[in-house]
């Protein structure tokens, strides 16, 4: 058994042989069943860095990505013929699917009209008004990217209130902002996280890190008149599922 809890309670020591052996043979099934994704991979590894378009694809658990071939709806096809329930939706950019009619007729309308003037449109000022009308906020602005799009609310935030630090959650997922690669180290003092490759100054003059839900260590922060602003989730999805307390 890898582990297993006798009747007084205490957990038998894990069988790492065991472990092992099982994970090997999981790995062997995933490379097994997904024969053309392989292939795919192998081929793209002489062009594209770490064998895919984005450098975070590269984390899966069987050694390589499966390679979509068709998404409908709310699943993806995957190139050899595995259909899988799409719970991401594109990080929200398909919520409403991944082939929605009234979408797809809008994009296809649009691309006959231009899609890249580097102007703004004549339905530019409907869509600002909508947003506000949907989500009650008064002004838009919008950005290529999530990351963009956070990187302008720290200037700006840096520039309102004078104040040159931004506080995050150790291990909380904003994109490639650079303040955001930090961390809480053991005695609370904020570090660089693991895999930040090369930081343009070391993050502990940018940013305050604490845990979720270390209510103490967020007050103590906010104290010293430095912070910014606080980046945050409402709950944290990136090391599992943390719900607020």
């Amino acid at each position: 058994m890898i582990g297993a809890t006798p009747r007084g309670g205490e957990m038998t020591e894990i069988n790492r042989d065991r472990l092992a052996e099982l994970t090997r043979v999981e790995l062997d099934r995933f490379v097994e069943a997904n024969p053309k994704s392989k292939e795919l991979y192998e081929r793209a590894r002489s062009s594209l860095i770490g064998g895919v378009p984005m450098p975070w694809m590269m984390r899966w658990a069987g050694g390589f990505p499966v390679f979509a071939r068709l998404a409908i709806g709310a699943r993806i096809i995957d190139v050899d013929d595995h259909t899988y329930i799409d719970f991401c939706l594109g990080d929200t950019g398909a919520m409403p699917g991944h082939d929605p009619e009234p979408v797809v007729r809008a994009i296809t309308d649009q691309e006959r009209k231009g899609i890249t003037t580097m102007l703004p449109t004549e339905d530019a000022p409907w869509v600002g008004e909508e947003l506000t009308r949907r989500f009650g906020l008064e002004k838009w602005m919008f950005t290529l990217t999530a990351t963009d799009a956070n990187r302008a609310a720290l200037r700006i935030c840096r520039q309102v209130t004078g104040k040159p630090k931004v506080l995050v959650m150790s291990y909380s997922y904003h994109g490639s902002v650079d303040e955001s690669f930090a961390v809480a180290g053991p005695d609370g003092v904020t570090v660089s996280r693991e895999g930040n490759v090369g930081p343009p100054v070391d993050p502990a003059e940018t940013t305050y890190a604490v845990e979720f839900n270390d209510l103490d260590a967020l007050e103590a922060a906010l104290a010293t008149g430095e912070v910014a602003c606080v980046l945050a989730e409402p709950a944290m999805t990136n090391m599992g599922i943390v719900l607020p307390d």
